[in-house]
């Protein structure tokens, strides 16, 4: 079907004694703003979260004509491939891209597309790409509070070289704890033009939600999705913003001491008045969420999946992802 209302999606998730996103420019440490001592992640992290969820788990491998573009594909001598060869499997066609390629609908991208002038001898490749605007943009992730690196040493299993006694030395760096928030938006005239559908977005959630707690690298272990909301709007053209910005925690401690989804609560109550203040311009609010996360709205409580009751006066819906 295909997507003809704007929505909004808020997800939160945590991360506990790893590296949600490190920086390669600074010695792969977690990202962080410096000035707030905010955690930052980025949309290209979120976004590679969901396409290795679809293709490892969702069959988008290459089979049945679903696929992902964006992937790393290596050849026979070990090679990875190129953009410029990823569109050849595809024959240079756009129209065969898009429709098998989930992640170009969703995010877009540059194609590069390569094409033959001339003829005999005097035959060669032209070079030329097709840059596609994605109806779902993110922005990039935030924690809800300050967060300290810790720096972590410890030995390897291996000798430093042969013949050596000494084991080889390791370091890392780990946030012992994050609770990080994404914003995005579905943009339903882009989608148009890529052919996106509310299926694709379906797919895209459930990526989200498991492909987060599928994320089992030694750095990244440890990930746990807490919520996931998204807005879907009844009037053309609107979307309410910041979505994200509406949501804050409380606790008895100080930010850098938390170290478990049990040391706050998880405060949605500005979400839900801005929600309630724009209803007559809401179709529905689809929600996720975790069962070890308390919410707070309107001072009363809520346990995980409970919390769609609190926006049931905007719509509310419960989105069962968790399987």
């Amino acid at each position: 079907m295909e997507i003809r209302n704007r929505s909004e999606i808020v997800f939160l998730y945590d991360i506990k004694d790893a590296n949600p996103n490190g920086d390669p420019l600074d010695e792969n440490k977690p990202r962080i703003d410096e000035e707030t001592e905010i955690n930052i992640v980025t949309d290209v992290r979120l976004k590679r979260t969901i396409r290795d969820y679809l293709y490892e788990y969702k069959g988008y491998d290459d089979t049945e004509g679903k696929d992902i573009f964006v992937r790393e594909i290596k050849d026979k001598e070990g090679k990875i491939q190129d953009a410029k060869a990823r569109a050849k499997d595809f024959e240079n066609n756009p129209e065969k891209i898009l429709r098998e390629c989930i992640d170009v609908r969703l995010f877009g991208g540059t194609i590069p597309i390569t094409v033959k002038k001339g003829k005999g001898e005097q035959e060669k490749e032209a070079g030329s790409s097709i840059t596609l605007t994605g109806p779902v943009q993110f922005r990039f992730g935030r924690s809800l509070h300050r967060v300290e690196i810790k720096h972590i040493k410890g030995t390897g299993a291996f000798a430093s070289a042969a013949g050596k006694e000494k084991k080889t030395f390791r370091e890392e760096y780990i946030l012992p704890y994050s609770l990080i928030a994404f914003y995005g938006i579905v943009n339903e005239n882009s989608a148009k033009y890529t052919k996106a559908t509310e299926e694709d977005i379906d797919e895209m959630l459930d990526a989200m939600w498991n492909g987060t707690k599928n994320l089992i690298t030694r750095t990244k272990i440890g990930q746990m999705p807490r919520l996931l909301i998204r807005v879907i709007y009844r009037e053309d053209n609107y979307h309410i913003g910041d979505l994200e910005k509406k949501i804050s925690i409380v606790k008895d401690i100080d930010d850098k001491e938390i170290r478990n989804i049990t040391d706050f609560k998880i405060d949605l109550t500005e979400l839900h008045q801005t929600l309630f203040n724009e209803r007559d311009k809401i179709k529905k609010v689809e929600i996720e969420a975790n069962q070890d996360a308390i919410f707070i709205v309107e001072g009363k409580e809520y346990k995980g999946r409970d919390v769609v009751k609190a926006f049931s006066d905007v719509g509310g819906e419960l989105k069962p992802l968790d399987r």
